[in-house]
């Protein structure tokens, strides 16, 4: 799954073209390389991102095509 999908599946951000654009401005990291929107998130990735003066880390912990309100807090765990 592409990584702007994934971010907006797993609602840890709210839409897919602001995940894009987060991408876009190299604000989001995987396995401490700058990724693009378009990346293969995988199980076991480490992803970091970075709003303003902080930075969020999560760890992938499944990857599904839908996830209800409920099931989205499974997909990752924040580090």
């Amino acid at each position: 799954m592409r990584l702007d999908k994934y971010l907006k599946v797993s609602r840890i951000v709210k839409r897919r073209t602001v995940a894009n654009e987060i991408c876009d401005a190299k604000h989001a990291s995987v396995n401490g390389k700058v990724a693009r929107a378009s990346y293969d998130v995988k199980v076991g990735d480490i992803i970091e991102l970075t709003f303003g003066a902080s930075t969020k880390k999560y760890e992938v912990l499944e990857v599904t095509e839908y996830a209800t309100k409920a099931s989205a807090g499974q997909m990752y765990r924040e580090i």
